[in-house]
């Protein structure tokens, strides 16, 4: 039984969400999103590393589930966003939390079964697979994905024997 906690990234919004996965189920714990307004940047870093401290404390997750950075059309957005992901990854391996990531790509194809997924499909496809009684927030939806996501790929390994491997980077590669 693992916890695993979802993180999407943002320097606005970070959504989050944890997942309790046991014997190839999950199960719906929380979500909900970091708000980091407009203040200079180092302050909302802070506030990411923060507010994902305090809920690592709060819920002991075993796993982070995160997001890669994606080319975006604008350098300064990337830069920021790979910021972001910075103090959420450090929150995580600060407690001694594994890390794991996924392209946007797989994110969505594990939870919708196509990699151009909209928004809109995926917080649907997360409240139906986790039997959610609303839907998430846009940003804690795609955290949430980003947490079956992983939990998706564990238990396709394990059906496949263990035979795959490179999971910390969401690559598989065949032994």
């Amino acid at each position: 039984m693992a916890l695993i906690l979802g993180i999407d990234p943002g320097s606005r919004t970070t959504g989050y969400g944890i997942v309790r996965e046991h014997a190839g189920k999950c199960e719906y714990i929380t979500s909900g999103c970091i708000r980091l307004g407009d203040g200079p940047l180092p302050g909302r870093l802070k506030l990411i590393f923060e507010g994902l401290s305090e809920l690592i404390s709060r819920f002991e997750p075993h796993i982070l589930s995160i997001e890669q950075v994606f080319l975006a059309r604008n350098p300064d957005s990337a830069l920021k966003l790979g910021q972001a992901r910075g103090a959420a990854i450090v929150a995580a391996v600060h407690t001694g939390m594994e890390v794991h990531e996924y392209t946007a790509r797989q994110i969505k194809q594990s939870v919708v079964g196509t990699g151009a997924a909209d928004k809109t499909q995926v917080q649907h496809m997360v409240t139906q697979l986790l039997g959610l009684s609303g839907t998430p927030q846009a940003d804690a939806a795609d955290a949430l994905a980003a947490a079956l996501c992983h939990a998706h790929s564990v238990a396709l390994n394990q059906q496949l024997g263990g035979g795959l491997l490179g999971l910390r980077s969401g690559r598989i590669r065949h032994r």
